[in-house]
């Protein structure tokens, strides 16, 4: 039996998501509630800017690199790991801390998806007075903000994918530069951990929407933290300078720049920026500082490049953090909507 909704204005578009739902119910709610988010996102103004701001992310480095790039694949056409440079090759000067790559600058930048597509997904439903009605639908609760998180990293996948092909392009066109079956599939890996990372700032964007109730307050929070975390300047220096007073005691440098790294990777971003240097880049053995510092490690390093079995089983504790880090942020939105009072 169909519920009969109140006369409105203007239909929402969660509203109309979950009157298809009803009236087909040959899918699960949460799919079609996503697959209109998704709609609305791709024709959203916010998703071609962030698209922009991605795109630029990528472009930057590439322009500042683009005479080494071209020297490189003059010098080494045909050696192996070659189209990879391309994301993890930088400008020749010394441009200070931040690092000018494709890798650093979409690891600044995937985080500002995920906060900008999440931050109003469910205060901004309450602001308007749709989500009590939204709800009234006979649908479950949780088919809401499953069908929202899943749009939103529907919607950002799609744009770095996008982004990945422009680069491909490029590399392929400009350089003639043809990757290697294992480039491509250390190329995909590397998407999906981007993805992933993602798929955590989405979650940590929906929690501060669902206990948040402006939306313009959880948008200052969500940047505010993503300023603090992901800029090199600020979260990752303080950091940094915590790992330095911890380590003050210690007796070799092996274990000094262990201890650093051990504070470091209480920021995500440096889980997410040491497995994408152990997948983009092949002659990375190790993301153990207190082995790199090392100095039988130093006399023992291979010369031969990782395969990517050995590269992927390198980052898989990385790839269990962000996953747990994303399952749990998810998990404090999930419940806390559950519980929350949505009558207008």
């Amino acid at each position: 039996m169909t519920a009969i909704v109140p006369q409105a204005p203007a239909p929402t578009a969660a509203g109309s998501a979950s009157r298809a739902a009803v009236d087909t119910g040959l899918r699960p709610v949460w799919i079609t509630v996503a697959g209109k988010e998704f709609a609305d996102h791709v024709q959203s103004v916010r998703f071609y800017v962030l698209l922009v701001v991605v795109g630029f992310a990528a472009l930057i480095p590439l322009y500042f690199a683009a005479e080494r790039i071209r020297s490189l694949a003059s010098e080494v056409s045909g050696a192996q790991a070659a189209f990879l440079a391309l994301f993890v090759l930088g400008p020749d000067a010394d441009l200070g801390p931040i690092n000018f790559t494709v890798q650093a600058f979409v690891a600044i930048a995937a985080p500002l998806l995920g906060v900008a597509f999440a931050f109003d997904s469910v205060n901004g439903e309450r602001h308007q007075g749709t989500l009590p009605r939204l709800l009234s639908q006979p649908i479950h609760r949780d088919d809401v903000i499953n069908g929202k998180f899943a749009a939103g990293l529907a919607a950002i996948t799609l744009g770095l994918v996008a982004t990945l092909l422009v680069i491909s392009g490029f590399g392929l066109l400009r350089l003639g530069i043809t990757p290697a079956l294992e480039e491509v599939v250390r190329l995909v890996a590397w998407l999906v951990v981007t993805v992933l990372y993602v798929a955590l700032w989405l979650a940590f964007g929906t929690l501060l929407s669902v206990v948040i109730r402006r939306a313009a307050t959880s948008a200052l929070v969500g940047f505010g933290i993503w300023l603090f975390v992901a800029i090199p300047l600020i979260g990752p220096l303080l950091v940094g300078l915590l790992g330095n007073f911890l380590a003050g005691g210690a007796t070799s440098a092996a274990d000094y720049y262990g201890t650093v790294q051990w504070v470091q990777r209480l920021l995500p971003g440096q889980v997410y920026a040491e497995a994408s240097a152990a997948l983009l880049n092949p002659a990375v053995t190790t993301v153990n500082a207190s082995e790199i510092y090392s100095a039988q490690y130093a006399q023992q390093m291979p010369q031969t490049l990782l395969s990517f079995d050995q590269s992927f089983l390198l980052i898989l504790p990385h790839i269990v953090i962000l996953v747990a880090l994303t399952i749990g942020c998810f998990a404090l939105a999930y419940a806390r909507f559950m519980r929350q009072e949505v009558r207008a």
